[in-house]
């Protein structure tokens, strides 16, 4: 596993978490039970922590960084799909990130927030639980419904099976 400390801190994940050996994590990072990063993803924390919540997925190549006084958080069955930037800010549970998203420093998203494939969410922006935006910059577009949040779930549970497919490979 590709764990990287920095300045004497080092990143932590839970047992039952995968890291793909691609995968780098640096400094302050934490990774909750059933937490998965997959292939080519940075979760840089080398001037202020990350926190990947139970049973959240980062996917291939997205980089997740906490600068200086803006932490990361994302929080509980939550997917952070491809090529996505995070920087600073924070995801409610119960939420997912579209492939090619940015979401900028203190922006903080609720819970069951969908953010669509290529959106910009601005710095600062306070994004209210149950809401699905698209764009550049990223605007309320509709309320999340039952099928998104029943959606979500299918896919987490996709991704837990595929990581036990990975860990058999490696044995």
């Amino acid at each position: 596993m590709p764990l990287r400390e920095f300045e004497g801190i080092a990143p932590k994940v839970a047992e039952d978490a995968y890291v793909d050996p691609s995968a780098v994590l640096i400094g302050h990072v934490m990774c909750g039970e059933r937490s998965g990063v997959f292939p080519g993803a940075v979760l840089r924390a080398d001037e202020s922590s990350i926190e990947l919540g139970k049973g959240s997925f980062v996917l291939d190549l997205s980089l997740i960084e906490a600068p200086s006084g803006c932490p990361v958080t994302i929080g509980e069955g939550s997917i952070i799909s491809h090529g996505v930037a995070l920087h600073g800010c924070t995801i409610g549970d119960s939420s997912l990130i579209g492939i090619g998203s940015i979401i900028l420093e203190r922006a903080h998203l609720g819970d069951r927030c969908i953010v669509a494939a290529g959106s910009l969410v601005p710095p600062k922006a306070k994004i209210e639980p149950g809401s699905v935006l698209m764009g550049s910059p990223a605007k309320k577009v509709r309320d999340t419904t039952d099928d998104d949040i029943r959606a979500l779930k299918s896919e987490i549970l996709h991704l837990k099976q595929k990581i036990g497919r990975y860990k058999k490979q490696m044995e």
